[in-house]
């Protein structure tokens, strides 16, 4: 039973990015149809808030420690860390660059966060044990795959040629702008936002021990990510009309999913993840995000299927597998090392008790 429990954070990942694929191809059509990206994020944060609210009341309610200034700094600054600024840098990069380059830089978010995790002392490298060696592989083929997987294309494998690839529809716009300055804006922008959200799995680690309620966790950051898009929005532009989808149905089906699913329950299960495995272990399954997608997008969006996703995909998994076991194996002895320790300890007691006088 025990080693079904230990696959317990890995089955949870996988499910979650096949929800975050789901979720970036809604995200596609949501931009097409030209929707307000802060609108987008409010609607979207304010379902999530709505959705989890009743849950984490009645499931948390004995067991939710006191909140504290502390505590809601924290929570408040993971909302702008995590949800409203990440996700609308993420969205205005893709305006000012393709939605495939934005893809480039969320798969460098295992690196980043492993990278930023050691000074904070919440991953160690130990060069000369096994275990070491393979997260140092694992994170370097990750992110080797993630490139090729974005920069590569090969030749196509599969085409529908009777239908439009909307990966090209999307970034059409912005490859025949021809303006270097745009594209460079651009990349900063995605940048800042890689970082911001590497930054939020460390903090997350941080507010998991302050306050380990992830539902509740999750409904206080969303409901902070809510009113500053919002306030945001109302800051930018203050027209009625930009709160009104153009496609009602299709974009507000797309907009309830990304709340309930994409920021609701993905968050809590990011989040107990992170409180499990770590920061490092949860970042290490966003290349797998693109993936997932391009496996839904052929079927579906019937878009062309080419060698270099296929090759940077198995190359991404390979190194997730080396990281994970990686992982695993230094979990394991940690695991050891402080069972031994509390051998130790025992043996030293039971020692030290018959060593005692008999006392008459």
């Amino acid at each position: 039973m025990k080693s079904y429990v230990e696959w317990y954070p890995i089955i949870i990942m996988l499910a979650i990015d096949f929800a975050f694929a789901i979720s970036n191809i809604l995200l596609k059509k949501i931009i097409m149809d030209g929707m307000n990206h802060l609108v987008f994020i409010t609607y979207r944060q304010s379902i999530s808030t709505l959705f989890l609210a009743p849950i984490a009341f009645f499931l948390e309610r004995n067991i939710r420690p006191k909140l504290t200034p502390q505590i809601l700094c924290y929570l408040f600054l993971s909302a702008i860390v995590g949800a409203s600024l990440t996700q609308y840098l993420f969205l205005l990069g893709i305006q000012y660059t393709s939605a495939t380059f934005a893809c480039a830089f969320l798969n460098m978010v295992p690196v980043i966060t492993f990278l930023m995790a050691l000074p904070f002392g919440l991953e160690a490298i130990n060069i000369k044990d096994r275990s070491g060696r393979a997260k140092v592989i694992g994170t370097l083929i990750c992110l080797g795959g993630a490139f090729l997987l974005t920069f590569y294309k090969g030749i196509p494998l599969i085409h529908f040629s009777h239908l439009q690839d909307l990966s090209q529809t999307l970034e059409q716009p912005i490859s025949s702008s021809k303006r270097n300055d745009q594209w460079i804006f651009g990349s900063m922008i995605l940048f800042a936002g890689t970082l911001l959200w590497s930054s939020w799995f460390l903090l997350q680690s941080k507010i998991a021990k302050k306050y380990p309620c992830q539902y509740s966790s999750t409904v206080i950051m969303t409901f902070f990510s809510a009113i500053q898009s919002a306030i945001l929005t109302l800051s930018t532009d203050r027209r009625l009309s930009i709160w009104i989808p153009k496609e009602k149905t299709i974009d507000m089906l797309s907009v309830v999913y990304t709340g309930l699913i994409g920021s609701g329950l993905c968050y809590v299960g990011m989040s107990w993840c992170v409180k499990k495995r770590g920061p490092v272990f949860t970042a290490a399954f966003s290349p797998l995000v693109q993936v997932m997608a391009a496996m839904l997008d052929v079927p579906f969006l019937h878009e062309q299927l080419n060698l270099g996703s296929v090759m940077g995909s198995v190359i991404v998994i390979v190194g997730l597998y080396f990281l994970l076991w990686g992982k695993n194996k230094e979990m394991q002895k940690v695991s050891q090392e402080t069972g031994e320790k509390k051998d130790k300890e025992i043996t030293f007691q039971v020692h030290e008790a018959n060593d005692e006088p008999d006392i008459p």
